[in-house]
């Protein structure tokens, strides 16, 4: 069997903000392809661009130069409501903070961006338990954040970042409020659901281990990748 077609393809990308002493580089000519199904870590110090590179690659910011395709398409050739639509059937996402509401329960959670792309109530509902049961969590769909710990919420966080079968998971240092256990368990979570669902991951990480359970590391300094 032939290479798998790739999902991401980054063509000179640059990032450029403005400030007082003058415009910073934060990312400089990236060139960069990730095939369908791969699990890449993205590790460098802190303020080299590994979450600016996470954000323009998954079209939450603009780009200043280049092009990333996803798919084969444009991202930044999209307009807003297109790229919104886009990251909410094709992208999903988990931060380090969770970003959970904390007025829903977990499964109210996961079932939102359903429900937000349209599904029906019913089905959306069906998809958070399934979902939520796959991650370890049968029985705790009724909870509020508040009465999760930390690593019952990554995982409700992972569970709504996988409900709408996304073709690509960013994660922004995904392990970086859990304790070393709560880690261990995540990391190894995020590699079988890679595994068993051929979904690409693409990871933003300080974390040796969460580098080392994945297919390869691209490695960033000053903006720029110094080893894919």
């Amino acid at each position: 069997m032939g290479e798998a077609a790739a999902i991401v393809e980054a063509i000179d990308v640059w990032k450029t903000y403005p400030s007082e002493a003058g415009p910073v580089d934060a990312l400089k000519g990236i060139d960069l392809m990730i095939r369908a199904g791969e699990m890449v870590a993205v590790m460098g110090p802190s303020g080299c661009g590994k979450t600016t590179l996470l954000n323009c690659f998954s079209g939450l910011d603009d780009i200043s130069r280049g092009r990333v395709l996803l798919e084969g398409t444009d991202v930044h050739g999209m307009n807003d409501r297109a790229r919104t639509v886009y990251r909410a059937r094709r992208m999903g996402f988990v931060f380090q903070s969770y970003n959970l509401l904390p007025v829903l329960t977990a499964e109210e959670n996961v079932e939102f961006p359903l429900l937000v792309s349209g599904a029906q109530p019913r089905e959306a509902r069906q998809r958070a338990r399934a979902w939520l049961a796959e991650l370890g969590l049968k029985g705790r769909e009724g909870l509020r954040p508040s009465s999760l710990s930390g690593g019952e919420q990554q995982r409700v966080t992972l569970a709504r970042a996988l409900v709408n079968r996304p073709a690509i998971v960013w994660a922004d240092e995904p392990t970086g409020n859990l304790d070393e256990g709560n880690a261990r368990e995540v990391v190894t979570l995020l590699r079988s659901l890679n595994q068993a669902h051929h979904q690409t991951f693409v990871v933003v990480t300080h974390d040796p281990d969460v580098a080392r359970q994945c297919d390869r590391t691209v490695r960033m300094r000053n903006g720029r990748m110094v080893a894919a």
